[in-house]
């Protein structure tokens, strides 16, 4: 949303070339935003992507702050960048939080941030660290944790199958430094997994971690497209999920059509909230 992307007009003979024009407009690209929203900013602010008003006087927050998403707990998340890292989009990079490791994706930086963050409410809460940029080494772990991940896949269901728990598993997460293993699913209601998790730490040999999540976490973690055209907005953008009742399609004319205000996930959709 906030980069221009010219990876597909990349060849071996203007890789060089067309990374620094990607650069260069992408910085002009995120001015423009800047200048923009800050036209526009005025202490009555509120949500940065829906617009709702809402009072706020929240300062700047004065640490090096970066966007960086992750596939485990931490999901799209803030990063305090204490030693300053040059980093780009896209880039590798190792976080730490408390006694958690990760290796997440660089997706924001810069002023725009600080702004998004301001307009968001957020200030010195605890983030997570950039320790440092991904290694070769680093990449190579994660790639073999993916793969790892995959094999425990029919080791989980297996077992599931065993003590006859009716549990849909959604993902598996590796801690980059394997000292975790979370097992994401849904269920209809509360199960007693406890000799469950008893043999996948045995299995396994690490702690072992089972998250209950929602049927709109599901569609946030797995993602897609959609009948609009674009990707689902719990997938891109959208940081909680707020309650959506038949009467906030009341108030927009939509409640005639009920069947088509359903999102994959069976829930009336996301947008119907911050449309309004």
């Amino acid at each position: 949303m906030y980069n221009i992307d010219l990876s597909f007009f990349k060849t071996s003979s203007t890789d060089e070339e067309t990374s620094k024009i990607e650069v260069k407009y992408n910085e002009l690209y995120k001015d423009k935003i800047i200048d923009t929203i800050s036209d526009n900013y005025t202490p009555i602010s509120g949500c940065f992507t829906c617009g709702v008003e809402c009072f706020t006087q929240t300062p700047f927050d004065s640490r090096t702050i970066i966007e960086a998403e992750c596939s485990g707990l931490l999901g799209c998340h803030y990063c305090e960048n204490k030693n300053n890292i040059d980093v780009l989009p896209g880039e590798l990079i190792i976080v730490q939080l408390e006694d958690c490791i990760e290796i997440a994706t660089v997706r924001l930086f810069g002023e725009i941030v600080k702004l998004k963050r301001q307009i968001y409410g957020l200030y010195e809460e605890i983030i997570p660290v950039v320790v440092r940029k991904a290694t070769s080494e680093d990449f190579d772990k994660y790639v073999k944790n993916r793969e790892e991940e995959q094999k425990a896949k029919p080791i989980f269901k297996k077992c599931v199958e065993k003590y006859n728990l009716i549990m849909k598993l959604v993902n598996i997460h590796y801690q980059f430094d394997r000292k975790k293993l979370y097992f994401f699913y849904t269920a209809d209601g509360r199960v007693d997994f406890r000799e469950l998790a008893k043999e996948l730490a045995a299995e396994f040999k690490t702690r072992i971690e089972l998250r209950q999540i929602g049927v709109r976490d599901e569609a946030k973690k797995i993602g897609g497209i959609g009948t609009c055209g674009r990707e689902f907005c719990c997938s891109s953008f959208l940081t909680n999920f707020k309650r959506i009742s038949t009467q906030t399609a009341n108030d927009q004319s939509a409640a005639s059509n009920l069947s088509k205000l359903s999102g994959p996930c069976s829930k009336l959709k996301c947008c119907l909230s911050f449309e309004l």
